[in-house]
């Protein structure tokens, strides 16, 4: 794993600064502390911050093909690199590592931009063909990795992290006002936007390629969940042992590594059956590490613990308060880059710092099991309200709305309520996005809070829908649309690289290995939400090796306190500058009349909605955003004691 960033030139000129290269990696050093690489010519720079995983003596980059006319910065790893290194030996290809970096570089050589449908694994790319004056950035099927460009009509350049490009003299940001929209509806900003004006990220499955004065970015993957027609269907014990044998190979070959490799443990079924499987089909030993909370509304520890001893981890635990959550909110945001509605990326901030105090790079979690195999509530939500649509008037199928949301206090209520809260937008079956109107549109609300709302968002035309859309079921309708809004843009994001790249580690996802993630979404939808049992085949799995308590369980939705981690007897200090008259009129963003009504409930102790408290983070991360990236342009830590390697193509 790794940062990495660069300068491009779509003419040569020879000035491409040495200290400016220097400066925008030395920015990521907390993706890649272990060492640094920078390449230049005459018309491109390349820079990497390395985070030593594979090859450790022998992996430095930039790395090239032969004869030094091909190289390449990379962010990430390739899971299936053993396999790929034996067809290229035979065609010719020599080798100078072991790493899985280099076996991209005579990939492209071989295939050009086709080489990304080879491979398996979560990666940021930037390659640099001098021979046809080619730049290549590409970015994995499901956006695991981030990589963001800015350009003008000279130059272009591309970065981990935003904040690499104000180590660039004169480089300035602004917030995105209509980015700012998204996010307080779609809950994250929608690729291939940012939060920041004029910067533009690689969207999921894209690349952008540079040649001949022209510039395109294309997909080389889409996401599609068209299932195999049912008569052609294997049976049920044959799709069983597939969905088993993707499993386990997709977490086996995450195991690859020359470093130790920990898990997380959440105390849910997916992050257990990964742990699971890695003592169960393989020798590696085994760390876990896990979040407990103080207030046991979000607390899960019970379940964690009962994990480690049954699958005889050394399990570390991070204890979570609200007031932890508060304190260190600053530093998260200056790593998400963009606002967030929810508290819950700190918690997975102190967990990364607990994972790198125990020596760790490399952590296995259970992302992507609720998004395939549909685990989430929302998918349940669909099916509920189209059966009640199909009879509105019965007294009786409301009473099935109970089984939502168990963790949100206000769903809780009797079933008029849940009708009346459920029924909005009801008999809009046709609608594309029938599965998230209610979500969205209620969190549509908080947008009377923005100055300038940008209300036309509300058309959703800015979601990109395949052109086979409407062929697909309703389940595989809702499961796109969580994948795309929410699951990319954010969880791998703000609540996944984010984070752990915080504190210098990597998270690997095995049910995010696009084999599985192909096989799943063409099968039936009874294999992933079975009358209203979610993760159907998972579960089926789990119950031979887990207990259970475990494999039984409901989905618990990871949260983290919002109101008390702000508003409490610790409140943070920097908040009440924050949120002053003076600052919220600097910033020019919000409502200042209804945010300080709003500020003004939290702190007297009354009860905020869920939609509220959404509201409360939304605005705290905005000006923590505006605050670290506009007023203060950055503040970045451009020193380091690791070696940094400089490759000089050009002749002074």
């Amino acid at each position: 794993m790794c940062g990495i960033s660069g300068i491009f030139h779509y003419e040569p000129t020879n000035n491409i600064s040495l200290e400016v290269l220097k400066n925008m990696i030395l920015a990521l050093h907390h993706r890649g502390p272990d060492e640094f690489g920078i390449y230049r010519d005459e018309q491109t720079g390349l820079s990497s911050a390395r985070l030593s995983i594979i090859d450790l003596a022998g992996g430095s980059q930039p790395i090239s093909n032969e004869d030094d006319t091909i190289w390449i910065v990379f962010n990430g790893e390739i899971f299936n690199y053993v396999e790929l290194r034996p067809p290229l030996e035979q065609k010719g290809h020599r080798f100078k590592t072991k790493t899985d970096t280099e076996v991209i570089v005579h990939l492209y050589e071989e295939y050009g931009t086709d080489c990304l449908n080879f491979l398996n694994g979560q990666f940021a790319i930037a390659i640099w063909d001098s021979r046809t004056k080619t730049l290549l950035l590409a970015r994995d099927r499901l956006g695991i990795r981030p990589l963001f460009y800015t350009c003008d009509s000279t130059t272009l350049m591309f970065a981990s992290e935003i904040k690499s490009f104000l180590a660039v003299p004169g480089f300035h940001l602004e917030l995105d006002k209509h980015a700012l929209s998204q996010v307080f509806t779609y809950w994250a900003v929608q690729p291939p936007r940012t939060s920041f004006e004029n910067v533009k990220q690689i969207p999921p499955g894209h690349f952008l390629l540079y040649r001949e004065n022209k510039m395109i970015i294309e997909p080389y993957w889409q996401l599609s969940f068209q299932a195999e027609d049912h008569q052609s269907l294997i049976g049920e014990t044959e799709v069983f042992e597939q969905f088993v044998d993707l499993l386990i190979d997709a977490t086996q070959i995450r195991l690859r590594a020359d470093v130790p490799v920990g898990a997380y443990l959440s105390g849910g079924l997916d992050s257990s059956t990964i742990a699971a499987i890695i003592r169960k089909y393989t020798e590696t030993p085994l760390d876990s590490f896990s979040i407990a909370f103080s207030n046991e509304e979000f607390n899960e520890s019970d379940f964690q613990q009962e994990m480690a001893r049954y699958l005889g981890t050394r399990h570390q635990v991070v204890q979570c308060t609200p007031e932890d959550i508060g304190r260190v909110f600053p530093d998260v945001i200056w790593h998400t880059e963009s606002p967030v509605l929810r508290t819950s990326p700190a918690p997975m901030f102190l967990l990364s710092r607990l994972v790198q105090e125990h020596g760790y790079k490399v952590v296995l979690t259970g992302e992507g099991a609720d998004e395939f195999l549909a685990g989430y509530d929302i998918f349940k939500e669909m099916k509920i309200r189209r059966f009640v649509a199909r009879d509105p008037a019965s007294a009786f199928r409301p009473l099935l709305f109970k089984k939502l949301y168990p963790d949100i206090p206000r769903l809780r209520g009797s079933a008029d309520f849940l009708m009346a809260f459920f029924q909005r937008k009801l008999m809009e079956t046709d609608s594309p996005f029938y599965s998230h109107l209610i979500r969205w549109e209620n969190t549509a609300r908080s947008l009377r809070f923005l100055k300038d709302p940008l209300t036309e968002s509300m058309n959703y035309d800015e979601i990109h829908l395949p052109v086979d859309f409407e062929q697909w079921s309703h389940l595989a309708q809702a499961q796109y649309l969580e994948v795309v809004t929410f699951m990319s843009p954010y969880l791998l994001s703000s609540q996944g690289d984010r984070p752990a790249m915080a504190h210098s580690v990597e998270g690997r996802f095995p049910f995010l290995d696009y084999r599985l993630v192909e096989f799943c979404n063409r099968l039936p939808d009874g294999y992933k939400l079975r009358g209203l049992n979610e993760k159907y085949l998972l579960r089926k799995f789990a119950s031979g090796f887990l207990p259970p308590e475990i494999w039984k369980r409901k989905k618990k939705p990871y949260r983290a306190p919002i109101k008390s981690s702000f508003f409490s007897n610790h409140q943070p200090e920097y908040l009440a500058d924050l949120v002053s008259e003076e600052n919220l009129q600097k910033s020019d963003l919000f409502n200042k009349l209804a945010v300080k009504k709003l500020f003004l409930k939290a702190s007297n102790e009354n009860q905020l909605s869920e939609i509220e408290e959404m509201v409360v983070v939304g605005i705290i991360s905005t000006l923590l955003l505006f605050d670290q990236f506009i007023l203060r342009n950055g503040s970045l830590n451009q020193t380091t004691s690791a070696p940094i390697k400089i490759i000089d193509k050009i002749q002074n």
